[in-house]
């Protein structure tokens, strides 16, 4: 915004001043400049705060000697109780220099009593504001440009490129939806890979919380899960490995992981499945979506003694689809009730579009969970899906 529009709003200033007579030449200052700045007074740090909480100003006057603060330390308590506010501070003949350490301390400018003229006030106060702005945007942009970098860098850890062999045909559609907008990315994580015996290693987890450091530990799993895989650790060897993975980076607080890793045999006709705790699959077919939910452990994490992570084979039909999902997909409420959407109302919903083609299905069917759950917020857990087909 221009500083002449900024001058053409109606302006709130605070003044603290403890001097009557110093706060009525401002009062007069105020009113020759003829602009429309609507004037309180504060005599005190004190009466300053009762000021702030009845109504935040667009500027605040402050004296830098008060009966209960002197200095720099006026002006770090106000900027302590309205930190949003720009302040202009006002000192004497005497101590001009206090009004550069107070710049230098966050003032947005400073104001010398006895040599300040109407028109200079008015301008004090605009520009004030304008800068205040101007830094509230800087900073807003930064965290934004912090934000996507940090994005970024988790996206590379939770969400790799797969690693196939040259003649691999395979199509994989995969699809990654944060659960708040402008967030993070969670602790959802995927990751695909083919050995070279042929065989198509896929994995999906969900690392419980939110946050950088569940995104950490997502990024530790999903890479331990990838070295593992690589090196011919498969089965019910491979999830007793990532559990103490888990347990080595997960930060002091509890942290528990559902996963569910398969692999697809090189003729594409069989899935063995291992399941932490994870959520079924969906499985799309000439027109038909079915759920797969193979025999599972619990999660990992969750017991001290470990567990038990039986492995389970199933028959896959020639050119179907493997969907693997997070329960933030269905986790949502629905639009019409209080109900959560849960794994059959998502079925039911991947029937309804099982005839579309693999990416407009997942983009249609996340899209329409996201659209049921609208009038309750939206999906507020991550989503993570992907979609397996091999073309044998």
């Amino acid at each position: 915004m221009s500083t002449a529009n900024v001058a053409s709003e109606s302006v709130s200033v605070l003044l603290v001043e403890d001097d009557p007579a110093d706060a009525l030449l401002v009062e007069e200052l105020i009113a020759d400049a003829s602009t429309d700045i609507r004037l309180r007074w504060a005599a005190s740090i004190a009466h300053a705060n009762e000021e702030l909480a009845a109504e935040l100003p667009d500027c605040i006057l402050l004296d830098l000697h008060l009966s209960d603060a002197q200095g720099i330390d006026a002006l770090t308590q106000m900027q302590r109780l309205a930190e949003s506010v720009p302040v202009v501070v006002l000192t004497g003949l005497s101590d001009e220099h206090f009004g550069a350490s107070a710049v230098a301390s966050g003032a947005q400018d400073y104001l010398v009593k006895g040599r300040v003229q109407p028109d200079g006030l008015r301008r004090a106060v605009h520009y004030a504001i304008e800068r205040k702005r101007a830094e509230r945007t800087a900073a807003e942009l930064q965290a934004s440009r912090l934000l996507a970098a940090e994005n970024a860098r988790l996206e590379r850890g939770l969400l790799p490129s797969p690693i196939l062999l040259p003649d691999a045909a395979v199509e994989i559609v995969a699809r990654y939806r944060p659960g708040r907008s402008n967030a993070l990315l969670g602790g959802d994580f995927y990751d695909v890979v083919q050995t070279a015996d042929g065989v198509l290693h896929a994995v999906i987890g969900d690392v419980s919380g939110h946050g950088p450091d569940e995104a950490a530990v997502g990024v530790a799993l999903r890479i331990a899960w990838r070295t593992l895989v690589l090196a011919g650790v498969a089965g019910q060897d491979l999830m007793p490995q990532l559990e103490r993975i888990l347990r080595a980076e997960s930060p002091a607080k509890l942290v528990f992981a559902t996963m569910t890793s398969l692999a697809i045999s090189p003729d594409g006709m069989t899935a063995t499945v291992t399941r932490a705790g994870h959520p079924g699959m969906l499985l799309q077919h000439r027109g038909q979506v079915d759920w797969l939910e193979a025999p599972g452990g619990p999660a990992l994490g969750i017991r001290r003694d470990g567990g038990d992570w039986p492995t389970h084979t199933f028959d896959l039909p020639s050119g179907c689809g493997l969907i693997l999902l997070t329960d933030g997909l269905f986790e949502g409420h629905c639009a019409a009730n209080e109900a959560r959407l849960g794994e059959a109302g998502l079925l039911r919903l991947a029937q309804s579009l099982a005839s579309l083609p693999a990416e407009q299905f997942i983009d249609t069917l996340i899209d329409s969970a996201e659209r049921l759950a609208g009038a309750h917020g939206g999906l507020a857990d991550d989503v993570a899906v992907v979609r397996i087909q091999t073309r044998k």
